[in-house]
């Protein structure tokens, strides 16, 4: 999937692959769930800016309109600044992806 934001082209064929989550179970009943979502979180290999390429049902950030007053499942590209990257990964991610992608933002407690 392309999008093109701000003048910068994101590209999931083109980005790594960090890690994904999806609230089957944890917020959704099934697929068909109008809250049901699936977001990947990817790096750019020539700037190494993050996005998040999500799809999701009418009752989430990835809804598109469907007429007057109306929602739809829909997808989206989010790009994201490093620190909003880490901010998402720690709420949806493993914590092992999370050290391995920004360990030196992590400090032991």
């Amino acid at each position: 999937m392309k999008k093109i934001i701000s003048g910068r082209k994101y590209d999931t064929e083109k980005a790594i692959e960090i890690d994904d989550f999806n609230n089957f179970g944890s917020g959704a009943d099934s697929v068909h769930d109008f809250r049901y979502f699936h977001a990947t979180l990817y790096r750019t290999m020539k700037s190494g800016r993050y996005f998040i390429f999500g799809y999701g049902g009418p009752m989430t950030r990835f809804a598109q309109s469907a007429g007057q007053n109306q929602w739809g499942a829909g997808w989206d590209i989010i790009p994201l600044t490093r620190q909003e990257a880490f901010e998402w990964a720690q709420v949806y991610l493993p914590p092992e992806t999370v050290e391995a992608e920004f360990s030196d933002l992590i400090e032991d407690a």
